[in-house]
């Protein structure tokens, strides 16, 4: 496994682990999180707010089917479960495109749809 995608590996276990640390140390500081359609995410501070998000119960549950990398991008595919406070699942199928620098995300754009 190359060193981006170890980063990207590190970045969905720290999400399922509900770890902020782990989190932000595979980020750059002026990372970008962009969901069309759903929001835009600027900086580790906003990031760090969004990793335990109000809306949803413990931890996700989040399986990678698959990691693609050309030179400083990875798309990794997969599925992910979650808790909605409110009732019901959250169970979605996503791709997210990374963009790395330096062995770290720089821009993450993801993809979602609901099952």
């Amino acid at each position: 496994m190359t060193a981006n995608k170890k980063t990207v590996q590190q970045y969905i276990e720290g999400f399922i682990e509900s770890n902020h640390e782990k989190i932000l140390a595979c980020l750059t500081d002026d990372i970008v999180w962009y969901m069309p359609g759903i929001f835009r995410l600027t900086g580790k501070d906003a990031i760090d707010k969004e990793i335990e998000n109000d809306n949803f119960e413990g931890s996700p549950t989040i399986k990678i089917i698959r990691m693609i990398e050309e030179n400083n991008i990875v798309v990794a595919e997969g599925s992910v479960q979650c808790k909605i406070k409110a009732g019901g699942i959250l169970d979605a199928l996503f791709s997210d495109v990374f963009q790395m620098e330096n062995g770290k995300i720089k821009q993450l754009t993801t993809y979602q749809m609901n099952k």
